[in-house]
């Protein structure tokens, strides 16, 4: 290759692996507006207006008076002054900001990168794949919210919530796969398919394991269960399926959601320590070499903390951020990070 091509590329994936950090952000500053409770506080989706938080006492006025119009301020936060008003709408918006100012870094550097004609024609498609992966994030995010604006709604529907998380998961995943790509020598590789298959059924596993993730966040279902290792001193819970239709148990029950939680990660964990104990028994490539541990401590220091998560979920008081907040937004971080840790992997063995 070229070494002005090579030149571009490394300027794409810089660009692109900056869209992956802000996409983490983006990521963390959801999991902050889902524990302050912030979600449901701006009642409209102005794409221009909406970038300015009001300006003046009327403004505010007006903004909070929209809230009051939501179930959520009618069944749950009735007693709010402007002043708490204020601070779970800056969340909301800050949110809604931080999207905003993605999409301005993904189209100035589309822009520049077009007019410069740095772009390879075998690029063309996947970055039209990554901003319609983009508009639906943004499309799915909005859809959440109306769902927690109407009825006796006081919190966004779960099951929208975890569409949202894992759609941008795959918005990250995506983008990050594409950097690896422009940046990563084919040298670098190694050849096993056992290996790369093993990765594969890992990313899936722990796809359904972030589901489940924000199925717990979407329930607030972390108090259902404080303890460990036992759930409330079973160890298989009798109201596993205790509701009816049986296959609403498992987007809807409390009980079944952790049990499903905490099973995949015990499973998780025991697969990447076996596939962990292949790969080091391997001597690759140097950068091989380097990146081959890091699914395993991530996935260590994720079980660690999601167990933490939930034994400090007894302490959750409203309006405050402690130490619960703190472990949620961790295990969410870790489990990006183990998930980008995995794509990396499955990028560094190839099946030929």
């Amino acid at each position: 290759m070229k070494r002005e091509q090579l030149f571009s590329n490394k300027q794409i994936a810089i660009w692109l692996l900056v869209g992956v950090g802000m996409t983490v952000v983006q990521i963390a500053l959801g999991g902050i507006t889902r524990l302050t409770g912030s979600g449901l506080s701006i009642t409209e989706w102005n794409v221009i207006t909406g970038t300015f938080p009001p300006m003046n006492e009327a403004a505010w006025l007006q903004e909070f008076n929209k809230y009051k119009q939501t179930p959520q301020f009618a069944l749950l936060n009735f007693d709010f002054t402007l002043a708490n008003f204020k601070f779970i709408f800056f969340w909301e918006w800050f949110h809604r900001l931080w999207a905003r100012l993605i999409g301005l870094v993904f189209v100035a550097g589309f822009a520049y990168f077009i007019v410069t004609r740095k772009f390879k024609p075998t690029m063309i498609r996947p970055l039209v794949v990554l901003f319609l992966l983009g508009a639906l994030q943004g499309a799915v995010g909005w859809i959440m919210v109306k769902s927690g604006l109407t009825g006796d709604a006081v919190y966004v529907k779960p099951t929208r919530l975890a569409m949202h998380f894992i759609l941008a998961l795959g918005l990250l995943s995506y983008t990050f796969w594409f950097a690896l790509d422009l940046l990563i020598e084919p040298t670098n590789r190694i050849v096993n398919t056992k290996w790369r298959n093993m990765n594969t059924w890992l990313l899936i596993l722990l796809s359904i394991q972030l589901i489940y993730g924000a199925l717990m966040a979407g329930h607030k279902a972390a108090t259902a269960a404080a303890t460990w290792p036992t759930i409330n001193g079973d160890w298989l819970p009798a109201s596993l399926f205790k509701d009816q239709p049986l296959l609403l148990n498992f987007i809807d029950n409390t009980i079944l959601i952790h049990f499903i939680h905490r099973g995949l990660a015990y499973l998780i964990l025991a697969i990447i320590i076996y596939w962990s104990v292949q790969l080091f028994r391997f001597n690759g490539t140097l950068l091989f070499n380097k990146l081959r541990k890091w699914p395993l401590i991530i996935t260590s220091i994720q079980v660690v903390l999601g167990i933490v998560t939930v034994l400090s979920s007894v302490g959750i008081r409203a309006g405050n951020w402690g130490t619960f907040e703190w472990m949620a937004q961790l295990h969410q971080l870790t489990g990006m990070l183990l998930l980008l840790s995995l794509v990396m992997m499955r990028y560094m063995i190839k099946k030929v």
